[in-house]
């Protein structure tokens, strides 16, 4: 373990769990994730041990069978998983804005339901907010959610889009628009609900009114699947609005919000592992390569590229750690949470062009780990908010802080 993105204050909980899966990823995901991504394979074996090793259960509180964690240690393990293979981190990932937002927002029953069968991975998450044609513009959805009278049932119809665990997960968290009649229907971010949707892993129609077309083929970001989801009457009891039918409706939006901003810190996490992973390589292959007579590194443009990697990997590493403690202390980081991820993003992005540029030739070859990584960064650049969206955020946050007197 190098000296870089150490993090201090840890317990001995902490350190026990991140050395527990510094050393499965090392062993288990780092020799087999290129193959893997080039395949577009799914990895079964490497989900099936980090179910073994509780990582579903993280954050799931222990009275629910999980291990009751922070979000710093889950976001330092993420950072560990997305080091060996950053698809991984992305089946975690849904998994765990879901598990949170039945912890945060879910009734009792919802709650002991579905959260012990989570913590052991028997559940799969994933979440659901785009659609084709509103981007980050989440206020526009256009799915909707109809209560049928007869019933009590609410009947879902539309179709969504950017599904990270689409085809695999069994539970789905889908946010519509539920404003038929509702006294806030004026408000677009006030008359939404998120639904719980169960169904049946695999692709098709996987439950009346419900269907999962094919994987996307993607750039980067292969192995985990990627879908779209569509609702055609898909019949949903009230009692699987998130948080209940009484508190539940309308809240949707304000849910979703708070389950994307540990998000982001996750994404955050995400862009920190593979920064990492691309400055070990180039660092590597910097003292393996001679030129001229000598190893590159040994050539001061090298060692200033190295400097420069170094430096972007311990800041993003500080204002990922720091919007973590932020949230786990109880306090609102969104301004901290979309920092982190903005500046995550940006610099992975830099560290991995960077050790691109010292592997040369074989940078561009599929023999090469970074070949895999530089595919892999741009998909942080766009998850969880674009950059754009994450200035908005910042700015708008700064300026509620420093409000002019005048």
């Amino acid at each position: 373990m190098g000296r870089l993105a150490q993090t201090e204050g840890l317990t001995g909980i902490q350190r026990e769990i991140l050395a527990t899966v510094r050393s499965f990823v090392d062993k288990e995901i780092i020799p087999v994730a290129t193959e893997l991504e080039h395949r577009d394979e799914y990895p079964g074996d490497i989900v099936a041990g980090l179910k073994e090793l509780g990582v579903f259960g993280l954050m799931i509180p222990e009275e629910y069978g999980g291990l009751g964690e922070s979000l710093l240690t889950y976001a330092l393990c993420v950072e560990e998983i997305a080091r060996g293979w950053m698809s991984v981190s992305g089946i975690i990932n849904t998994h765990f804005i879901v598990a949170y937002l039945l912890r945060q927002h879910g009734t009792e029953e919802q709650k002991n339901h579905f959260l012990p069968r989570m913590a052991t991975g028997e559940i799969r998450g994933a979440f659901s907010m785009s659609e084709p044609a509103l981007g980050s513009d989440v206020s526009a959805i256009t799915s909707k959610g109809v209560l049928d009278p007869a019933t009590g049932d609410f009947l879902l119809t539309g179709q969504k889009m950017w599904l990270t665990n689409g085809g695999s997960a069994n539970l789905v968290a889908v946010l519509c628009r539920t404003d038929e009649g509702h006294p806030e229907s004026a408000a677009p971010h006030k008359s939404m609900t998120t639904f719980l949707v169960e169904k049946e892993p695999g692709f098709g129609e996987v439950r009346p009114g419900l269907t999962i077309p094919g994987k996307i083929d993607k750039m980067g970001y292969k192995g985990v699947d990627t879908t779209e989801l569509i609702m055609d009457g898909l019949r949903i009891p009230a009692d699987r609005v998130l948080g209940g039918p009484e508190h539940g409706r309308g809240r949707g939006f304000y849910q979703m919000m708070d389950g994307v901003e540990v998000g982001r810190v996750n994404v955050a996490a995400r862009g920190c592992g593979v920064a990492q992973r691309a400055f070990e390589l180039a660092v590597d292959y910097a003292q393996q390569r001679h030129t001229f007579g000598k190893p590159i590194a040994q050539h001061q443009a090298v060692q200033f590229r190295l400097a420069e990697m170094a430096v972007q990997v311990e800041a993003a590493h500080a204002l990922m750690v720091g919007a973590a403690r932020k949230k786990d202390s109880g306090q609102r980081n969104d301004l901290e949470a979309g920092m982190a991820k903005y500046l995550a993003s940006e610099y992975c992005k830099e560290v991995v062009e960077s050790a691109f540029r010292i592997h040369g030739g074989y940078g561009y070859s599929k023999e090469y780990e970074i070949e895999r990584l530089y595919r892999e960064a741009p998909m942080l650049l766009i998850g969880e908010g674009t950059a754009e969206i994450q200035k908005m955020i910042i700015g708008r946050r700064l300026l509620e802080e420093y409000r002019s007197a005048g």
